[in-house]
């Protein structure tokens, strides 16, 4: 089987196409792809060389990230899973046996557009209305779906909270482009800096041997549509009860990056006011109100200096720029562990 390493390389001799791929609302400076970071926003900071020998090289300069080709790959498709990432670039470049693109978003991508475009994008605002829809299609009640069991199975139990979070719903049959088919989903609403509604985050699930409910068998079974670029996920109001836009002054926000970890630590400290970052290349893009005074970022154990490790320093040092107290929570269990792991270890 190809190696990471030559997996690397045959993507880099497709740089171009591949910078289109992940990030279409990109568009080309020279002889660079230019985008507003990994997560597909606006913007500027994240450059990928599209020739010569740094081709497939990226940076995303605001998060503090970067690498090669399949790097890339990891952090714009896969969630900064590396096994994932090799799956789908194999697909995408026709090397795996059953090869099947899969990709993260629409195959036929339109052009770059000029630097002098107004700033509304057309394209960005039909993700987005198609997001609501497939929002307004999906039941509120998670109760008794497979979204409930599947977090249940994670060793979260929204009964315990005493409510569900408004944030999340079920979709009984949302498509998925990589399968071809629909499968069971949970849904997560991504809301602005206003709580303005700009996009979703797409858990898919399957049935599993034993009859519970897990992750389908997707290389990406979780995906974001719309947009994600400064959003949050608002899991959890705390002991306050109000909106984040009227956050008291000097409270404390919980961030964390995946749902699954942000509704852990609800549980566990069910008085802080609880939201999932979407992604870490994310995190340094969050707008916080300014009465918030502390910033508890909920981090995942990797390695110090690590890519994943970098994007959550960096988010840390914006926040604590802006005057706030910045802490960082991790799990105790070592490496690889985050607060899911700790909830379900007991």
């Amino acid at each position: 089987m190809t190696d990471a390493r030559e997996i690397a390389r045959l993507l880099a001799q497709r740089a171009p196409e591949l910078a289109r791929e992940l990030l279409p609302g990109g568009r080309r400076e020279g002889a660079e792809w230019r985008a507003g970071g990994v997560d597909g926003g606006r913007g500027k900071s994240l450059a990928i060389h599209l020739f010569g020998v740094k081709a497939g090289i990226w940076s995303d300069f605001a998060a503090g990230i970067g690498g090669d080709a399949l790097d890339l790959v990891k952090f714009c498709q896969c969630n900064g899973d590396m096994r994932a990432a090799l799956e789908w670039a194999r697909a995408w470049l026709g090397l795996a046996a059953d090869a099947r693109p899969a990709p993260a978003r629409a195959r036929h991508s339109p052009p770059p557009r000029a630097a002098a475009e107004d700033e509304r994008d057309p394209e960005q605002e039909a993700r987005i209305a198609k997001a609501l829809a497939w929002w307004g299609e999906a039941q509120p009640k998670l109760a008794g779906t497979p979204a409930a069991a599947y977090l249940l199975a994670r060793g979260i139990d929204l009964a315990a909270l005493g409510r569900q979070p408004r944030a999340l719903r079920f979709h009984p049959r949302l498509w998925a482009a990589e399968a071809r088919r629909g499968f069971p989903a949970m849904l997560a609403a991504i809301v602005g800096p206003a709580g303005e509604f700009q996009g979703i985050h797409r858990t898919y699930l399957e049935a599993d041997d034993s009859g519970g409910w897990g992750k389908a068998p997707l290389i990406s079974p979780k995906m974001s549509f719309g947009r994600v670029a400064g959003g949050t996920i608002r899991l959890w109001r705390g002991a306050s009860g109000v909106p984040l836009a009227a956050a008291r002054p000097g409270e404390s926000v919980v961030i964390a990056e995946g749902i699954e970890t942000a509704l852990s630590v609800a549980l566990a400290c069910p008085e802080l006011r609880i939201l999932s970052g979407v992604s870490l290349g994310n995190l340094k893009a969050i707008d916080l109100p300014e009465a918030v005074g502390t910033v508890i970022l909920c981090a995942d154990n990797d390695a110090p200096g690590s890519p994943a490790d970098n994007a959550l320093r960096a988010a840390a040092e914006r926040f604590a720029a802006q005057g706030r107290v910045v802490k960082i929570a991790r799990s105790p269990l070592g490496l690889k562990t985050d607060m899911n792991d700790l909830l379900r270890a007991g």
